[in-house]
């Protein structure tokens, strides 16, 4: 039992972090009404932990390259402690938001060492194991996250979904230290700030632009420039980086096409599988009427398929092509959310369900050979390079996916609502219930006509999400037939320059992962 301990210190920090992700998505209607604030302002609070936490991945995952990965994530998480005690005493949106900010480098510290610690703490058997529960533990996290979240806000309150992480940490703390061991360093490299800086503006940028397009439209001036600057900071990045000798992101390993159809891939399967969760969450508790403790377990059939799927393919499709996996389950994403646009104004949360187990699968089957897959692609000193990069895509597609739904399920609201000449403000009653505030938009309408204003909310609410899902299923297809195609078993290692023996035979063991 002990040699596990190093895992379960991995997975607790891992579990945590990645619930954080999502947790927020229940408390978001509470934390509007407590802190006297809009709902876009708090949407920042889901955004700014995210864009955080992908933007510094892979300058944390070089990081722990030359510092060593135990100590970046040990120091990760006590960030993330102090940072989530700062959120929960949070007495303004501001103040929450920048607590959330630091979180979220908490959060990046810790999840880009997750890969490395794991390949330098098991060998063989063992590690296949240790990769395969913690891409259970994974693939349950975010889904199990609005859970949690409907509990402490139901019973407990918001700021609860914050404090519950101190008592975690401390654990994961003590294994940390403990059991933990660290892999190989490179002390003489340096730490690439140029290239942090330019990737995390770019990476602002676009979801603020993607925010924008939401509340003003994709064509408006103000989106368009933020766009343009995303292209300008986006060619920036690749200027500094290149011919750089210690680059926070090689980009020869962008060049290979196995490499980057699994960065494409990871970020399309964080975008479809979880964005759309946010607001499925909100549907439940503004349309439905359900409690945030029932809105967070009708999630319950997506977490608990993946947990399984993750645990059974971490154990018995590792040694398959990865390719096979990651886009067989991108495909399985792909169908579930096209099931899900079973999705009416009369429906109830069964018709998620068919949809849900279909995605838990295919989240379960595609996320630990992710991890491994992103391993074995590059030499083993830039473990923590290669970790950190396929983690940033996964969370970058999340950060980019949440702001991409909120776009489309309000622009369908908007339609709908603009449609029914029932509602003198259609755009504001458009945010309102976006936000889940379905209450604040019918208060617009006269008496006599409330009882049809509601069908129309439920019926522009439905539409949207179906939207939603068509737009996530139709990317996930895609990313599936694009993995299948262009990701070969070799996951598109490139050659290292390293001769030391010792240094190959790692690379060789990780490649077998």
């Amino acid at each position: 039992m002990r040699k596990w301990m190093p895992l379960l210190a991995v997975c607790l920090g891992t579990f945590m972090l990645l619930v954080d992700v999502t947790i927020v998505s229940v408390a978001l209607p509470s934390m509007t009404d407590s802190l006297d604030t809009s709902f876009t302002s708090l949407q920042w609070v889901v955004d700014v932990y995210v864009l955080v936490l992908a933007a510094l991945l892979m300058a944390l995952g070089s990081l722990s390259d030359i510092k060593g990965s135990r100590r970046v994530y040990l120091a990760g998480l006590a960030v993330f402690a102090v940072a989530s005690l700062a959120c929960g005493l949070a007495n303004s949106s501001e103040m929450l938001i920048a607590a959330r900010a630091v979180q979220g480098l908490g959060a990046s510290a810790m999840f880009a060492t997750n890969t490395a610690l794991l390949a330098g703490n098991y060998e063989g058997r063992d590690r296949g194991i240790a990769f395969g529960l913690w891409g259970a533990v994974n693939g349950a996290a975010a889904a199990a996250g609005p859970i949690i979240g409907g509990l402490l806000t139901e019973h407990l309150n918001w700021r609860w979904i914050f404090l519950v992480n101190l008592p975690v940490a401390a654990v994961a703390l003590f294994l940390g230290a403990k059991h933990l061991a660290g892999a190989a360093t490179r002390p003489q490299s340096r730490l690439d700030l140029p290239g942090t800086l330019t990737f995390t503006l770019a990476s602002t940028l676009l979801i603020y632009g993607l925010i924008r397009a939401g509340e003003d439209g994709w064509t408006a001036t103000g989106t368009l420039l933020l766009f343009g600057g995303t292209v300008a900071a986006l060619l920036l990045f690749v200027l500094v980086e290149r011919g750089k000798r210690d680059p926070m992101l090689d980009l020869g390993l962008m060049r290979s096409p196995s490499f980057g159809g699994l960065m494409f891939g990871a970020a399309v399967f964080s975008a479809a599988a979880f964005a759309n969760l946010v607001f499925v969450s909100v549907w439940a508790q503004s349309v439905l009427d359900l409690s945030p403790v029932k809105a967070g377990l009708i999630l319950t059939p997506l977490s608990g398929m993946s947990f399984v799927a993750a645990g059974l393919a971490g154990r018995f499709l590792s040694n398959m092509p990865p390719h096979i996996p990651i886009g067989g389950g991108l495909l399985l994403i792909g169908a579930g959310s096209l099931l899900e646009m079973m999705v009416t104004g009369s429906s109830g949360w069964t018709a998620l369900l068919p949809g849900f187990i279909v995605t838990g699968i295919g989240v379960g089957i595609a996320s630990p050979i992710l991890a491994s897959a992103a391993l074995a692609s590059a030499p083993a000193d830039r473990a923590g390079m290669a970790g950190g990069a396929a983690n940033t895509f996964r969370q970058l597609g999340f950060a980019l996916g949440i702001p991409a739904v909120a776009a489309i399920v309000s622009a369908t609201v908007t339609t709908r609502l603009e449609d029914s000449d029932l509602f003198r403000d259609a755009d504001g009653a458009a945010e309102l219930v976006t936000a889940g505030q379905s209450s604040g938009a019918l208060a617009q309408v006269a008496a006599d006509a409330r009882d049809a204003a509601g069908n129309v909310v439920e019926d522009a609410y439905a539409a949207g999400l179906d939207q939603a899902f068509l737009a996530s299923g139709v990317a996930a297809l895609l990313a599936g037939v694009l993995v299948l195609l262009v990701v070969r078993p070799s996951a598109g290692a490139v050659p290292t320059q390293a001769t030391d023996a010792s240094e190959v035979g790692e690379d060789r063991a990780l490649k077998s992962v």
